[in-house]
């Protein structure tokens, strides 16, 4: 295992390149960009499914993603990644029951959507509450996270100084993402998904080659897991003479709450329950309703199904050279620091520096979204110009980029503060589904879930700390399980405890945004609507199913491909092909946009009660 990493003038030059071209784009979109909030943070709403989905993508491929999965992969072997594999099921439902709904809202920012759902002082209390949570303390955890992946990259591969190092990063990233807004994080993060696709399929190629083949891959994992389906298995479950069991490090009781609670019961940014985030911010950038569910789907494809193997087969490889490597997660970084030559080294480190920046572009220009469409505008200064707004997010991004700095050094593990921020919303995804499509939920149904939930979760993994041994799964099951049924039982005693919304203002909403059900029949039927479908209609489900059906089978049928089970492979690819075709007729029938509502004066009625 060599020290560090020397690159040739080559290397240099395609990474002084990467910036250029990073900066240059950032240049060119600045005065469309500071045009208007609109086109700051939204790009005028004008923007195509497949730009919209590819950002949605580069931006959750970060500079710590590859080294996450190496420690999950070199610690449970390929299985390991269902600790985020099954917010599938969640993305899934964003795009056919969420997006829609997301893209009819018209707002700004997802929390902007507390003033349109609900009414008063609560309603803006949660929304300024909302905006200064999610800007400032969960959206500098996740820079943190990113920066502190950045920098174990960094003075691993290259030996220098980590705060020269990120520092170029960061100031190309703010110049870009703090002057141009939406429009440059778009278009660099398309540029920069190719780079860091193109980087980590070649290592993965020459980590293969560095173990001495597939099959020499496999026979060392056999060895190091104690079988070739411990270490290759997609499912974490093997069948013993005694039936179905789960791996020791994935118990039961873990794998059910992954499977049947996580995914719909936890809020993680870019896999919220309903939406939301950065993945809501592009969809109010789409130019049409279909563009926002077509990259939305574009997204969920990407992100589970083509993405991830590359990482995999560079993380099992790891396992064969790096057997006693005390950080799994470093593993990656020697990987290419040892074994990828001249040019590839160059574009390795240009693929890490765009996924870093892809990331921390995003965050800011979300994170600046908030603090300035729903706390400085909505509070603070309501009746400046356009001109003013735009200057102030400048503003707010370069503080977020500062702030995030000294976070970045209070933090000690990537997985360690993933996990602390999936505890901290594992009690709210019921309340953020429902809020559209029954209409009892009122203002402090959230309210009392957001706070049930900090502090049931916070109490919980003081309670566990101790009872289990480090890296155990039950501790962090426990966690969310208690969390999710306290929180729940609390959140839905105060709905029932307190008034529902004003039938003005559901009235209003329902018809911006259409949402349809049994949960709005009551609303509909007063409007002299009827009871209305949900989007999708009835079918809504089946197209849920089959795009499960369809990512999950595409992602085994390449994992059995890339390890030489073609038979096995082909049957997979083929059963998700039948099922994108039935996603794709329902898509093609689909209207563009709804069409508009024709309503009879309504005969009032008081929406009082269940």
């Amino acid at each position: 295992m060599s020290t560090h990493m020397q690159l040739a003038p080559i290397d240099w030059a395609i990474v002084a390149a990467y910036f250029a071209l990073s900066a240059g784009i950032g240049f060119f979109f600045t005065k469309k960009g500071g045009e208007s909030l609109d086109q700051y943070f939204l790009s005028g709403r004008n923007v195509s499914w497949w730009l919209a989905g590819a950002s949605m993508v580069a931006t959750t491929f970060a500079a710590d993603t590859p080294l996450v999965v190496t420690g999950l992969v070199a610690a449970h072997g390929v299985a390991g990644n269902w600790l985020w594999w099954n917010m599938l099921m969640s993305g899934m439902l964003t795009v056919f029951f969420f997006a829609r709904l997301w893209r009819r809202a018209n707002v700004m920012t997802d929390v902007e959507f507390a003033e349109i759902r609900y009414s008063g002082r609560p309603a803006a209390t949660l929304r300024g509450f909302r905006a200064l949570y999610l800007a400032i303390p969960i959206n500098l955890i996740v820079l943190g996270w990113v920066t502190r992946a950045m920098i174990k990259i960094l003075t691993i591969s290259l030996g220098i100084s980590p705060v020269l190092a990120v520092a170029v990063c960061f100031v190309i990233t703010v110049a870009y993402s703090a002057g141009a807004g939406m429009w440059a994080v778009l278009w660099t993060d398309l540029i920069q998904f190719a780079i860091k696709m193109s980087a980590v399929i070649i290592l993965a190629v020459y980590a293969v080659r560095a173990v001495g083949g597939m099959d020499a891959l496999k026979t060392g994992l056999a060895r190091h897991f104690g079988s070739s389906d411990a270490a290759l298995s997609v499912l974490p479950v093997q069948v013993t003479p005694h039936g179905l069991e789960a791996y020791t490090w994935m118990p039961f009781l873990a794998l059910a709450v992954f499977l049947s609670v996580q995914w719909w019961a936890a809020w993680y940014p870019g896999s919220e329950p309903g939406g939301g985030g950065y993945v809501a911010q592009r969809i109010f950038s789409a130019r049409t309703e279909r563009d926002g569910v077509l990259a939305t789907l574009f997204f969920q494809v990407a992100h589970y199904a083509i993405r991830p193997w590359p990482w995999i087969v560079t993380a099992l490889c790891t396992v064969i050279l790096y057997p006693n490597l005390a950080d799994r997660e470093s593993g990656y970084v020697h990987a290419f620091v040892d074994h990828l030559p001249t040019p590839w080294r160059g574009v390795m480190m240009a693929g890490f520096a765009a996924a870093y920046m892809s990331t921390v572009g995003t965050q800011l220009n979300w994170g600046a979204s908030y603090l300035v469409n729903d706390f400085y505008k909505r509070f603070v200064n309501r009746d400046a110009r356009e001109k003013h707004y735009v200057a102030v997010s400048r503003a707010a991004t370069v503080f977020l980029f500062l702030a995030s700095i000294l976070v970045t050094w209070q933090m000690e593990t990537v997985e360690g503060a993933w996990k602390f921020l999936l505890a901290l919303g594992s009690g709210t995804g019921l309340v953020l589904i429902l809020r559209w499509y029954w209409w009892r939920i009122n203002a402090w149904s959230e309210i009392s879930a957001m706070i049930a939930s900090f502090v049931v979760s916070l109490s919980m993994m003081y309670a566990v700390r101790g009872r289990f041994p480090e890296g155990d799964l039950r501790a962090d099951a426990w966690v969310m399980l208690t969390t999710v049924v306290v929180s729940t039982v609390i959140w839905l005693a105060v709905t029932f405890l307190t008034p529902p919304e004003p039938a003005a203002t559901l009235e209003a909403f329902y018809l911006r945004v259409r949402p349809g059900g049994p949960g709005w029949a009551r609303v509909s039927r007063g409007l002299g609507l009827g009871r209305e479908p949900i989007p999708g209609g009835a079918l809504a489900w089946t197209h849920w199913i089959a795009g499960i059906v369809a990512v999950y089978g595409s992602l085994f049928g390449i994992g059995k491909l890339v390890f030489g089970e073609i038979a096995t492979g082909a049957v997979l690819l083929a059963v998700s092909a039948l099922a994108f075709l039935w996603i794709a007729r329902a898509l093609a029938q689909a209207p563009r946009e709804p069409a508009p509502p024709t309503v009879r004066e309504p005969s009032r009625v008081e929406l009082v009660g269940g």
